[in-house]
């Protein structure tokens, strides 16, 4: 479950928090349409100074000269590279929504050995990964690429939008939010019974006699 308190429908007295909330929240309160559990909007709730300043900043979605495609590549490998499920699997069903095929959306995963993508797109894919995986070390070939293809308004938009999804799916993972709340996939194997305590690296350890 999501680590901070969520806040009830009673409680949520910002008209901006509410008006989300029962724009995005099913009726009977059990998660989005999207099938995610709709926690997001209830622990962003708790200061909605934070939650204001969020969906502000989704209103980038509307009136840009960016290729929502290009946005949406974006986004999905920011997700992917953070691995955050939830970021992931929303845009996902957002690039299908653009009408991109299903062996595309699957292939954003491994895109550097796809022949799936354009020219624009590999630049949108290779520059993401120097965001999120490089941690904003771009490659001067690498962003050559995508100056190529992209005025350098679009270019300032892609930046901004990935980066605001690499917070989101950092914060995500941190609160376990939606999609996110699962248990960390690296934890300690059992030895099998019987096996006691033996020092490993002495049994690795090659003798020469």
């Amino acid at each position: 479950m999501a680590r901070l308190r969520r806040v009830p429908r009673e409680e949520m007295t910002d008209p901006v928090v509410a008006f989300f909330h029962d724009r995005l929240i099913l009726p009977d309160g059990s998660g989005t349409a999207t099938g995610s559990p709709g926690d997001w909007w209830e622990v962003f709730a708790l200061d909605p100074k934070i939650f204001r300043h969020c969906v502000k900043g989704f209103e980038l979605y509307r009136g840009t000269a960016l290729d929502p495609v290009l946005r949406e590549l974006g986004q999905v490998r920011a997700g992917w590279a953070r691995q955050s499920q939830f970021v992931y699997s929303q845009h996902c069903k957002q690039l299908r929504a653009l009408g991109v095929p299903e062996e595309k959306v699957q292939a954003v995963a491994h895109w550097a050995v796809s022949d799936l993508f354009d020219e624009p797109e590999r630049a949108v894919l290779a520059y993401t990964d120097a965001l999120v995986l490089d941690g904003g070390r771009v490659h001067d070939e690498v962003f050559g690429a995508l100056r190529r293809h992209l005025p350098d308004e679009q270019i300032l938009e892609l930046t901004y939008v990935t980066c605001l999804y690499e917070m989101h799916a950092t914060m995500a993972r941190a609160l376990r939010l939606e999609f996110d709340d699962r248990p960390d996939p690296i934890v300690e194997v059992p030895a099998p019974d019987g096996y006691g305590a033996r020092d490993i690296a002495e049994d690795l350890t090659i003798r020469r006699e």
